[in-house]
């Protein structure tokens, strides 16, 4: 804030030629002559700092309005995130998961943890995370999914240590990126995977995750990714986690499970594709009669659907559909996270750039070679998922409600 004054300071020309005293700013009073300034930095501050606080406050570029009808509840419950509890909906998050535990005291209840940065944005000392794991789990939650978003192996190892000492089940997850059916794609080459794994197993992880952020995972590497890791950990449960952006997110994770993945995520029809996960109900109908079948009633996914296509309504306005239209699988070429993905279109639009888009996913690309090919992840979502806990996959009466 005191800019200005110095800028007059050195451009005094006593100042200049340091001829100065003790009386120079008494004999110098146009040093107070303040030129006023825009003062981009500052409001670029105090604009950054009022969005982390209170959200953002970008006009919504759409006309949608919210549905008039509301939604027929199914006997079905879900969960959010610790940190949308908290920030958005300003409540307590703790108390909610007990209240979910009341109420769904059969189900196992999943959660993400970033390792030393726990559910948060940031590192946090080691006693905090471990306090946070077992407050967590004296809450009600059961199986904790750590993973670092660069696969950074200590930063997992603390989180694993923290779930574990709290008395949850350990899911250690490791951050997919490029294609491991491509024998030019060589920075994340199964070999890359499998050494990872080997790490992960030997902590005594007790379930391996894959985690796609992107929906990179085509049918191809997924048979050869799952099969690879089932061959060499014949006993332990594999968990995939994958999105639909490209659209052949089902596809992959049929492949995956007839590879020998015992757990992969979907969402009910209503919620799924695009940036979300695969549709339950096209797993569970290609399931059917299979050695796979999840024994999953069409009937009861139906009535999920039901319920959540008209409740989707209600947030029409906020719907990533109100942008996008169709999955991508330019995907496959910029690798943008599904939750990013999302962000990035709305944004665009809000900012009058929804023509632009193709221009800003370039540039993602462009960028992501510049500095070196990394995982890309996003900082933060939220998505309820639906796993099963029995070498099959889809939903069953005891399979985990997933916090992410």
């Amino acid at each position: 804030t005191n800019i200005p004054f110095l800028q007059n300071v050195l451009s005094n020309s006593q100042f200049l030629y340091s001829t100065v005293d003790t009386q120079f700013i008494d004999e110098n009073q146009e040093l107070f002559n303040l030129k006023p300034t825009q003062n981009r930095a500052q409001k670029l501050l105090h604009y950054l700092g009022h969005i982390m606080v209170n959200g953002p406050m970008t006009p919504i570029p759409v006309k949608a309005k919210s549905s008039s009808v509301d939604p027929v509840i199914p006997f079905v419950s879900l969960g959010a995130t610790f940190d949308v509890a908290m920030r958005f909906l300003w409540e307590c998050p703790w108390k909610r998961l007990q209240e979910l535990r009341a109420l769904i005291p059969n189900v196992p209840f999943q959660m993400l943890l970033r390792g030393a940065n726990a559910v948060g944005y940031t590192n946090y000392p080691d006693n905090a995370v471990f306090k946070f794991c077992e407050v967590a789990k004296e809450n009600g939650m059961d199986i904790f999914r750590v993973f670092d978003s660069l696969n950074y192996i200590p930063n997992m190892l603390l989180g694993m240590e923290a779930a574990g000492a709290g008395g949850g089940v350990v899911e250690a997850a490791i951050s997919y990126t490029g294609d491991v059916s491509d024998p030019m794609r060589q920075k994340y080459s199964l070999e890359y995977y499998l050494k990872l794994a080997d790490e992960l197993v030997k902590a005594g992880t007790h379930i391996l995750a894959i985690k796609d952020m992107a929906g990179l995972l085509k049918p191809e590497a997924s048979r050869i990714l799952v099969g690879a890791l089932r061959d060499r950990f014949p006993d332990i449960p594999i968990h995939v986690h994958t999105h639909d952006t490209a659209g052949a997110g089902v596809a992959a994770m049929l492949a995956c499970a007839q590879s020998g993945a015992d757990i992969v995520d979907v969402a009910v029809d209503s919620m799924a594709g695009m940036t979300s996960q695969p549709s339950m109900g096209a797993i569970v109908a290609c399931t059917r009669g299979t050695k796979l079948d999840t024994g999953v009633s069409l009937d009861r996914v139906f009535d999920y659907s039901e319920y959540w296509e008209v409740a989707r309504g209600l947030y029409a306005p906020f719907d990533c559909t109100a942008t996008m239209k169709s999955g991508n699988a330019d995907v496959y070429e910029n690798e943008i996270p599904g939750g990013q993905y999302t962000n990035l279109h709305f944004q665009a639009h809000s900012m009058g750039l929804g023509n632009k888009f193709k221009e800003v996913k370039k540039a993602y690309a462009e960028a992501n070679k510049l500095l070196g090919d990394l995982i890309k992840f996003p900082f933060s979502r939220s998505r309820s998922t639906y796993v099963s806990n029995d070498q099959q996959i889809g939903i069953l009466p005891e399979s985990p409600i997933s916090f992410e």
